[in-house]
């Protein structure tokens, strides 16, 4: 009975030291995204906050990720909308419009939100300049429905689809400020606010675990050495 016993404790023991690595590993896991994520909010957020320069002639996602950039041209009507919605506002679109720069390029820009209702409103051909940050919005998974293009609408910014119909280069500009005199959106400029991290959180809650399966582990130690030999 007695080695039955010292049997039961030591799987217990390696079954309480096992799920404890586990969980403190994941814990730990969490605590090093979470110092990843601030590294990656701090330079999105010095990268946002540069002076506009000129749009690249062929921009990078990697090396020109949220860069401010300058451009003038002019607004087509071509326009895609994209469903969101914003708090405050309730249900609506983003509208991303075909831009015409200067130097005759095609390219699009996020012009940011309207209600619902605006969607009919026209958006006719302006001139305009504008400052904005380039960006490859990652929206798209297997469960997003495709876009009713005949229509104009999409689920998620998927930028190589909305180039191709508009028939712009897949480089988008997320509006910050333009010169417009009735902007025909809501600027939706980008910042760090849309970049949740909960890693911190997530870190927490894996270490509370690994604490309370510690204390069971000597709970259970316990019960099994109180058992008569």
């Amino acid at each position: 009975m007695a080695r039955t016993r010292r049997t039961r404790m030591l799987g217990a023991l390696i079954l309480g030291l096992g799920g404890c690595a586990i969980l403190l590993g994941l814990g730990t896991w969490q605590v090093q995204r979470h110092l990843w994520k601030q590294d990656l909010l701090a330079a999105m957020e010095a990268r946002l906050e540069q002076p506009p320069v000129a749009l690249p002639r062929a921009p990078d996602p990697a090396r020109d990720r949220f860069l401010a950039v300058a451009l003038s041209g002019t607004f087509d009507t071509a326009e895609i909308a994209v469903m969101a919605s914003r708090r405050g506002d309730g249900p609506g679109y983003r509208i991303v419009t075909a831009f015409e720069t200067d130097d005759g390029r095609r390219i699009l820009v996020d012009r940011g939100f309207i209600p619902a209702a605006r969607r009919p409103d026209p958006r006719p051909p302006i001139p305009a300049q504008l400052i904005g940050n380039l960006h490859w919005p990652e929206e798209v998974d297997r469960f997003t429905p495709p876009p009713d293009i005949p229509a104009g609408l999409w689920f998620a910014r998927d930028l190589p689809s909305m180039a191709s119909a508009l028939g712009a280069e897949p480089v988008l500009v997320v509006l910050r400020a333009s010169d417009e005199a009735r902007p025909a959106a809501s600027a939706m400029p980008l910042d760090t606010s849309g970049v949740p991290d909960n890693h911190a959180n997530y870190a927490v809650t894996w270490f509370l675990l690994a604490a309370a399966w510690a204390g069971m582990t000597v709970f259970l130690l316990w019960r099994i050495r109180q058992q008569p030999e």
